[in-house]
């Protein structure tokens, strides 16, 4: 009988140590951002009921319709959550964050899954990071929530980006577009890619996100949502652009920006980048006013937005952008006799509760095998114990960098450790 091989499904990746390091780097980043806008944290399960995601995502997006990994188990119905923004309101309504009190600021990052095809910057078991704010209906809102966004990639040095705004106005307004949308599409309908002519009827904005080569030249000449913005909408995507001017965040209009989720209104935005090839969007938003109340909280106007990190992680690739510094063992404990490494086990307890990392072979290797892990380890320090250290006292402290090294008692070994190289 063959011996199994098991490998991971498509799709989904193993971050494996050496890139691990990368993504710490990245979400310490988000966490400090999320500080000084002074954003909270908040984590919610995997698995969401299927009803949540239905109602709040919409049941004529791509995500309900074909991409959702849902099961039942006895008599409730469950999704792995494809998306960040419907767990972070049931929790709102589920905990009554609105009694709190004024804005409720909360970020999130965390896996999420979609049954897609994988390709590069798009997996069926991917991690986003996003930020909501519920509770205010000002423009103001919307502003910082993308200064939140902007800020993470200005930081990280990523500036090759486009900010792309627009507003896909209230129901009234979308109703109205989606009259004028039908109207101009349905002469050629014929033209439009299949998919293109299924949402030709369940909703024909979804149309102006395509990216079907033969739906472009229909496209390109649509008319835009801006021309059936409601006096309100179209005020508030004026405040939202003067405060973004006053914080000196760029931005193009895109009058043909639609986001595929179906709850968004008002504002829209995306944030994309040419370094990320055909997939080039890092990451984006909108307003969602209506949300928390079709979900069965009180009304409640929201914004937010959300980022993938393995789009944000291949930015930072394609631009050489160092993600934190090579991880470094600070002292490796090399050993050779029995006594040796009893010694060099106990050890390492005061090493660690000084602070450094310490390691020591757990296999009985060679001193050379030994030696060459350090290295391998990129270790600062190696400490040498062998029955003639143990006799003496003295251990020989090498320093990796400099090849130096020197005989020292153990607690003035520990003391060279821990105090700054002058």
């Amino acid at each position: 009988m063959a011996t199994p091989s098991y490998t991971t499904h498509a799709g989904m990746v193993d971050i494996l140590p050496g890139d691990v390091e990368k993504w710490q780097v990245l979400e310490a980043l988000i966490r400090d951002i999320a500080r000084t806008f002074h954003f909270r944290e908040i984590r919610t399960p995997i698995l969401e009921p299927t009803g949540l995601i239905a109602r709040g995502v919409g049941g004529t997006t791509d995500i309900v319709s074909k991409e959702l990994f849902a099961f039942d188990r006895g008599e409730d119905a469950y999704v792995l959550r494809p998306e960040g923004t419907a767990s972070a309101v049931r929790a709102y309504i589920q905990h009554s964050l609105h009694q709190r009190g004024g804005s409720q600021k909360v970020f999130y990052i965390g896996p999420m899954f979609r049954a897609e095809r994988p390709q590069k910057g798009r997996q069926r078991q991917f991690h986003q990071f996003g930020a909501e704010i519920l509770g205010s209906p000002d423009p103001l809102a919307d502003a910082e929530i993308i200064a939140f966004m902007a800020t993470l990639y200005q930081k990280l040095g990523i500036t090759n980006t486009t900010l792309r705004l627009n507003s896909v106005g209230d129901p009234a307004s979308r109703e109205a577009y989606k009259a004028a949308l039908r109207t101009y599409f349905a002469p050629n309908a014929n033209l439009l890619s299949d998919i293109s002519q299924k949402r030709l009827e369940t909703n024909p904005m979804r149309i102006l996100d395509s990216k079907e080569p033969e739906d472009q030249v229909l496209i390109e000449g649509a008319p835009v949502i801006t021309n059936y913005l409601s006096e309100d909408s179209a005020k508030h995507l004026r405040q939202v652009q003067k405060h973004l001017d006053r914080l000196g965040i760029e931005y193009v209009d895109d009058p043909r920006l639609v986001r595929g989720l179906d709850y968004y209104t008002r504002t829209a935005f995306e944030l994309t980048s040419t370094d990320l090839g055909g997939q080039d969007a890092l990451g984006g938003g909108g307003r969602y006013d209506l949300l928390v109340e079709e979900l069965g909280g009180p009304a409640t106007p929201a914004v937010g937005f959300a980022a993938g990190i393995e789009r944000l992680l291949i930015a930072c690739q394609a631009l050489n952008i160092r993600l934190g510094e090579e991880p470094r063992l600070d002292v490796y404990l090399v050993t050779y006799g029995d006594e040796a490494r009893k010694w060099a086990f106990r050890h390492l307890k005061p090493l660690r509760d000084a602070g450094l990392s310490a390691a020591m072979d757990l296999s009985a290797r060679s001193m050379k095998a030994q030696m060459k892990e350090a290295d391998r380890e990129n270790t600062r320090w190696t400490l040498i114990v062998g029955d003639e250290e143990l006799q003496t006292g003295l251990f020989t402290l090498r320093d990796m960098e400099h090849s130096t090294e020197e005989k020292l008692a153990f607690p003035d070994i520990l003391l060279r450790l821990v105090m700054p190289r002058p």
